[in-house]
């Protein structure tokens, strides 16, 4: 068994149905389990990109059959479906499915690491990224980022400005 944080984006096109397609293919499929899906946040983009701003949220997702190849596959296969093309790094896009952490078991089991150059575990820029830190303290807030600390005190030291939590819309988690 695994669980994995993941950090959704979008900020091209039907934003929302990006993130809910998202959704929907952690929670539809037979072999995941969608934990926990986190409120969605409006975000200044990251990068230097002159670009639209984005929807962020943050899933935490579990699995009997997937390890940390299997997200990224799952990711990967999700943002082909949003229509993702790779072109200007950091640059717009229509879903970007990042796996920030996986774990053994549940968020308290052992953490994952890779220094693989196509699946760096946990990635590498969450640490710095309040994108990806306080919808992930939203939905878990005794959360730790494997080799950084708790994210509460992360995010404390990053601050929260370029960030607009988007109540209005909602990412349903089935029951």
């Amino acid at each position: 068994m695994s669980t994995a944080v993941l950090s959704l984006g979008s900020n091209l096109g039907d934003r929302f149905g990006y993130l809910r397609l998202a959704v929907a293919g952690f929670a539809d499929a037979e072999d995941t389990e969608l934990v926990a899906a986190s409120p969605v946040y409006e975000t200044e983009p990251w990068g230097g990109v002159q670009q639209d701003d984005f929807l962020n949220a943050v899933l935490i997702v579990r699995s009997e059959k997937l390890d940390e190849w299997g997200w990224l596959r799952r990711a990967q296969e999700l943002e082909a479906r949003a229509g993702r093309v790779r072109s200007v790094h950091w640059g717009p896009r229509t879903l970007d499915v990042d796996v920030v952490a996986v774990f053994a078991t549940d968020q308290r089991g052992s953490a994952v690491h890779s220094e693989h150059p196509d699946l760096r575990l946990p990635h590498p820029g969450a640490a710095e990224r309040n994108t990806v830190l306080r919808p992930w303290l939203d939905i878990a807030p005794d959360a730790v980022l494997p080799g950084h600390g708790p994210v509460a005190e992360l995010l404390a030291g990053l601050g929260e400005a370029g960030m607009r939590r988007r109540d209005d819309l909602a990412l349903e988690v089935k029951a």
